[in-house]
């Protein structure tokens, strides 16, 4: 009994004297975080005396904060002694004398540990994770190197390194890891591609990277990986012929099925470098047959991306002829039916707005709207766009039923909306102004931002030039030309802009005729007409309809096609500080704080 007596007694003891110890080390950490670090460093000093293993990093991280380098070097010593194999205290040791300006003194300690470090994988990690910790990564790279020849392994570590070097910002460093890495672990590609994004700054990096690789290239040739790598660094450079052409020969070579082409076009296709893409869709055709898939699927591509070449405005006469060829092969080979109405619309658009062939468009989308079973959606756009080739055709009676049809067949949609908005604007290019605003006043609160935004804009428009001139009679011509920059004839466009001033001048239209300039001018890529416009605009309109979207268009033009982070900055300042109640408002604060930098800005 005696004994059970006393044995409980010194649980007790020490159960007391280790939670004293653990309100000391809270105490202490809370006067840390106020500020009070000579009452930590006094508690910690306490704490180590009474256990020096147990709060030794405590009181050691203490006194280096303090800068009392000769006691931090004491009593790591003392622990040395205490534990001579222990290389933690080693390494601590040397943090002290690199501290001290020392570091003659703390390399010979350092590498005398490296000189005796254990041919054992996971000693070696210990060690190098030791080093990190303390903040050295150069030793810490130093352990994995060495252990790499103590195990003769060159494969070893590689995650560790990659990891150091990408810490250190080591790009040739970490090039070279990964291409060592990369052929035994091809799966890791897309994470190497991101993390050399990440971390490489310029062009010249991207240079390193494809000198690096055209040499190991050269070495096996037969490495898959490295070309891939080497067809993604021509993407990032946007070299899009040489991606392209890359990937063509590496496909010879393999005698591939064209999938890795495929998705490279996608790529392609994003950066908008639609010839390259043409190219690749292209050499898929030649291989394959019609019971291939990506035959099929390559030779729809094909035609969408030369139609997108031509909506870009990036084209000649001949190229539209040759979009319309491949269509009506596409048409003639596969058939008309619900899997190609799709083409048959997107061949009447390009009729109707580029080819003027407006007999030919209305027809095909008359036929393509009796197509039995094509999905609601697709025949409410086809019918929408019929309705559009009617107005062009100078039927505007057709068009003004088949609007309100599509309203009257999709209720309480964005697709009602926006055969609403076409309704509106057909009375609107045809001088019906009151009936159109009626209808515009009611498609500002549509739940689509952008046809609330159009409602709006053009309903101001109206008012505000039949406040100026009752009669309307400049604003029908305005309108005129509105509907010619709608159905794509725009030198007739600027003809009609141009006599406005002829015919009534002093009118109230100077601002709307130099914003439907400055858009021709965008469509067609003339970016200095469209900035001199658009400078008029913003300069001596600065209280008009279009002045804040004159300044958004302004930044975005210098941001994104004549490369200009600068000036672009100033005007998305504008529009945050002139006009703080815009409809660009948000996306002028999101640009301007990613060119000046910002990291993460979601806002």
């Amino acid at each position: 009994m005696k004994r059970l007596y006393v044995f409980l007694l010194l649980t007790l003891i020490c159960v007391t004297k280790l939670l004293a110890q653990n309100n000391d080390l809270l105490l202490a950490r809370q006067y840390a975080a106020n500020g009070e670090e000579q009452k930590a460093l006094d508690i910690y000093q306490k704490l180590f005396k009474q256990d020096n293993e147990a709060y030794y990093q405590q009181y050691f991280n203490s006194l280096v904060n303090f800068k009392k380098f000769d006691e931090a070097e004491s009593i790591t010593k003392k622990m040395l002694r205490k534990y001579p194999g222990n290389n933690e205290y080693t390494i601590a040791l040397g943090s002290v004398y690199t501290q001290q300006g020392n570091t003659a003194k703390a390399d010979e300690l350092y590498d005398n540990l490296i000189k005796n470090m254990p041919a054992d994988q996971g000693a070696i990690s210990a060690i190098a994770s030791q080093f990190y910790q303390n903040a050295n990564a150069d030793y810490a790279i130093r352990i994995f190197l060495q252990g790499r020849k103590l195990l003769h392994n060159d494969a070893a570590f590689a995650f560790e390194l990659i990891t150091l070097y990408r810490y250190k910002r080591d790009k040739a460093a970490l090039t070279e890891e990964y291409l060592n890495f990369l052929p035994t672990n091809p799966v890791f590609v897309t994470q190497a591609e991101g993390t050399l994004a990440a971390v490489y700054e310029g062009p010249e990096d991207y240079d390193m990277l494809k000198a690096a690789l055209l040499r190991r290239i050269q070495k096996d040739p037969q490495q898959v990986v490295y070309t891939n790598l080497l067809i993604w660094q021509f993407i990032q450079q946007k070299d899009y012929d040489m991606a392209i052409n890359q990937a063509l020969a590496l496909s010879r070579r393999q005698n591939s099925d064209g999938s890795d082409i495929f998705d490279l076009c996608r790529t392609l296709v994003a950066a908008e470098a639609y010839d390259a893409a043409i190219r690749g869709y292209e050499y898929i055709i030649s291989q394959g047959n019609k019971a291939d898939q990506n035959y099929i699927s390559a030779k729809i591509e094909l035609i969408n991306t030369k139609n997108l070449k031509v909506t870009s405005g990036q084209y000649v006469q001949a190229d539209l002829l040759g979009l319309e060829k491949d269509y009506n092969d596409l048409l003639n080979e596969i058939g008309r039916n619900r899997g190609t109405v799709f083409a048959m619309q997107k061949l009447a658009n390009l009729q109707a707005f580029k080819l003027h062939k407006l007999k030919d468009a209305q027809t095909l989308l008359e036929s393509a709207i009796a197509i039995p079973g094509v999905r609601p959606a697709l025949v409410a756009a086809c019918k929408l766009d019929l309705a559009d080739v009617y107005l062009l055709n100078n039927q505007p009676w057709d068009a003004t039923l088949l609007y309100s049809q599509v309203e009257k067949d999709n209720p309480n949609t964005a697709v009602a909306q926006d055969a609403m908005l076409r309704n509106a604007k057909m009375a609107y290019y045809t001088g019906d102004f009151n009936w159109a605003r009626r209808q515009l006043d009611i498609l500002k609160a549509a739940t689509t931002q952008l046809i609330a935004n159009d409602a709006l804009n053009l309903s101001l428009l109206i008012t505000d030039n039949l406040n100026a001139d009752s009669s309307g009679n400049a604003l029908k011509i305005y309108a005129r030309a509105d509907l010619l920059i709608f159905a794509g004839q725009t030198e007739k466009a600027l003809l009609t802009l141009d006599s406005i001033d002829k015919k009534y001048p002093g009118n109230a239209l100077e601002a709307d005729i130099l914003m439907a300039k400055a858009r021709i001018m965008i469509q067609q890529k003339n970016y200095p007409n469209a900035v001199v416009l658009l400078k008029n605009i913003a300069e001596n309109h600065s209280y008009d309809l279009w002045a804040d979207d004159a300044v958004f268009m302004l930044g975005d033009i210098y941001e994104t096609k004549l490369n200009d982070a600068t000036i672009a900055k100033t005007y998305y300042q504008k529009i945050i500080t002139d006009y703080p109640g815009s409809l660009w408002l948000n996306d002028a604060r999101k640009r301007f704080r990613l060119l000046r930098g910002d990291k993460n800005d979601a806002s």
